[in-house]
């Protein structure tokens, strides 16, 4: 069985049943084992009636105690020899499932690590969950075909092969037996993955609308739409549950035909052998061994039956997993048409980058704003200068996408306030997959006001933390985000709203802690705070994606009235003239430390403070930390 550390292979993409002979062939003498054991196993059931129709006409009807004795004492031992043949198949078939399982999981796993980013725009969530939870199972199933599926034809055959010498004509009913059932079968397997694809489908468009229900309920509630919401999800309830009848139908089908035609097929031959038997042409133990025979095969024809059936779901499922994995990442060389061709290194020292659409410079080392009206597209600067879409930035005048793309992420981290939280602890959480010592985790908790988080759990930094980080209120995600951005040390930082669910007092702190943390780094914050927006070096203000005016935060508020009434608060909030970013930060922390309750605007917050029609829209908040 794969190793959770191994290496699973390059999969067949190209199809169901291109996918299913793949994880065939990635175990090639366990399959071959299994079909062997499964072979021999239902071959020695056959043989038992044999060797009962001995012991009736050799030993029980002449009287011969002896060869009655020998029969029997072979008959005992091929059954016992048989039961440690079943538990070896049993054993073997399912260590085929559970490679099967396994190596599927970690495809499927491997695959959306590597699309990354990428995923979200291609595929839904409920896709992958949808594939993960049901699909591998069905696609292990599908291996059933290995083990008794081969061993039914096998003894299909052996079987006539026996009946052909006691008789021609029972020989020539059970050989007819099989065409009969695939052309009772045959429709029912195709209309069965008709039906089960649109099953599969269903089910991931409602899967998805849990997940936006789980997710947006607060929302939902706040904008009276949760009525509509649920009489959406509720007809899309009945068509699956509509659509799961029809499946059901074709399988009870399925599953009847399973067991009704090797009774029928008992009947018919047991009918003929003993209307042979009363006109003597058959011997009461060759009836008898008939009688066995035909028996035995119930097992075998119910087996083929269920392995069409168990084909015809596997397939379905494959070919979802087929589906995902044609799924492509960004490659390393995105140049757009005409701009040429060709992949040049990363600059080797801290470089400006440039967007040409909105105007943008980054000046390297230095902490820079983007401020605009509209959420989507300040994160749609982001998203160009971190390459998450097609760009024309530049890099220290070196086009952004014709870098290769693990040296765009070794160096440039976009960190967004929505970016996903793993479950673990929460020192787990915020190192990621790095090993960052004590002292560094103490100085990033710090440097995003996390003190008050870390002390007020249960076991510190060890505490448990749910997935999506649940268990924490919306300033306390917000903050660990901004400690595993940190913790990360990237060469240039790109941060979206990063103090957004914070109150004055914590984001006060988060501001001067977070230019202090980062000097002599390039750091980019898309913010409309004016806390943080004293702290920087330059900033950007962008009306309809394009940069209107540059200058410094004091600057900005002077000649721009745009700029003053998007960014501009109460006179009663901090005055921002008092946060000089020349200052300590640690004396402005520990004033700001009083007022720091929880580190949140208000109630509990999940959402972006700056939300509205547009919140959420740029493409920058469906990327994860990394």
């Amino acid at each position: 069985m794969i190793d959770a550390y191994e290496d699973p292979g390059t999969p067949d993409s190209r199809g169901g049943w291109a996918y299913l002979a793949w994880l065939v062939r990635c175990q090639p003498w366990r399959a071959l084992a299994g079909a062997v054991l499964a072979s021999v196993w239902m071959v020695l059931l056959a043989v038992a009636p044999y060797l009962l129709s001995k012991a009736v006409d050799d030993g029980l009807e002449p009287g011969d105690t002896a060869a009655l004795a020998g029969w029997t004492a072979a008959l005992f031992a091929v059954g016992a020899f048989n039961a440690w043949v079943s538990i070896m198949r049993h054993r073997t078939m399912t260590r085929v499932r559970m490679d099967g399982y396994f190596r599927t999981t970690k495809v499927v796993v491997g695959h959306t690590l590597r699309l990354g980013a990428a995923l979200p725009r291609q595929a839904g969530a409920a896709e992958v969950v949808t594939i993960g939870v049901s699909d591998v199972h069905t696609i292990a199933g599908a291996l059933t075909v290995i083990g008794p599926g081969v061993g039914s034809v096998v003894v299909y055959v052996f079987v006539a092969g026996l009946l052909l010498s006691v008789s021609p004509l029972l020989a020539a009913v059970v050989l007819l037996g099989m065409p009969v059932v695939a052309v009772l079968v045959g429709p029912l397997m195709s209309r069965l993955q008709g039906t089960e694809t649109e099953y599969r489908e269903r089910q991931g468009v409602l899967t998805a609308r849990i997940g936006d229900l789980a997710g947006g309920l607060r929302v939902l509630n706040g904008l009276g739409g949760k009525e509509l919401f649920a009489a959406s999800f509720d007809r899309d309830s009945q068509r699956l549950r509509a659509q799961g009848y029809r499946v059901g139908a074709v399988t009870s089908w399925m599953q009847a035909l399973g067991l009704g035609l090797p009774t029928l097929f008992l009947a018919v031959v047991t009918w003929l052998a003993a209307r042979l038997a009363a006109q003597g042409d058959m011997t009461v133990g060759e009836l008898v061994s008939v009688y066995g025979y035909v028996a035995v095969l119930i097992g075998p024809v119910a087996f083929l039956v269920d392995m069409g059936y168990q084909l015809s779901r596997g397939v379905v499922a494959a070919r979802r997993v087929v589906r995902l994995l044609r799924l492509t990442p960004a490659p390393d060389t995105e140049i757009s048409a005409g701009a040429g061709t060709g992949v040049a290194d990363a600059p080797v020292e801290p470089s400006v980058l440039h967007d040409p659409v909105s105007g943008v410079r980054v000046a390297p080392g230095r902490l820079t704003a983007l401020v605009g009206a509209r959420h989507a597209e300040v994160t749609a600067v982001v998203d160009r200068i971190g390459r998450y879409g097609p760009t024309d930035a530049t890099w220290g005048g070196v086009r952004l996408d014709a870098v290769p793309l693990d040296q765009v992420r070794d160096r440039i981290l976009v960190a967004d306030n929505e970016a996903d939280l793993f479950a673990g602890s929460l020192r787990e959480v915020v190192g990621g997959r790095l090993a960052p010592s004590p002292a560094d985790v103490g100085r990033a908790v710090r440097a995003a006001a996390a003190d008050d988080i870390v002390q007020g759990l249960p076991e510190g930094l060890g505490s448990p933390v749910t997935a999506q980080g649940r268990s924490l209120s919306g300033g306390q995600r917000q903050r660990v985000r901004l400690v595993r951005a940190l913790l990360a040390d990237p060469g240039t930082l790109l941060a979206v709203e990063p103090t957004s669910a914070l109150d004055a007092h914590t984001e006060a702190a988060v501001a001067q802690r977070l230019r202090a943390a980062r000097t002599g780094r390039t750091t980019v914050v898309t913010t409309t705070s004016p806390l943080l927006l004293a702290q920087a070096d330059t900033v950007h203000y962008l009306v309809d994606g394009k940069v209107t005016a540059t200058g410094r935060h004091h600057d900005l508020l002077e000649r721009e009235p745009g700029y003053r009434s998007l960014v501009a608060r109460d006179a009663d909030d901090t005055d921002t003239d008092d946060l000089d970013p020349d200052s300590d930060p640690d004396s402005a922390a520990d004033s700001a430390s009083g007022g720091d309750a929880g580190g949140d605007k208000g109630t509990d917050s999940d959402t972006n403070t700056n939300t509205g029609a547009d919140a959420g829209a740029g493409a920058g908040s469906e990327e994860v930390v990394r």
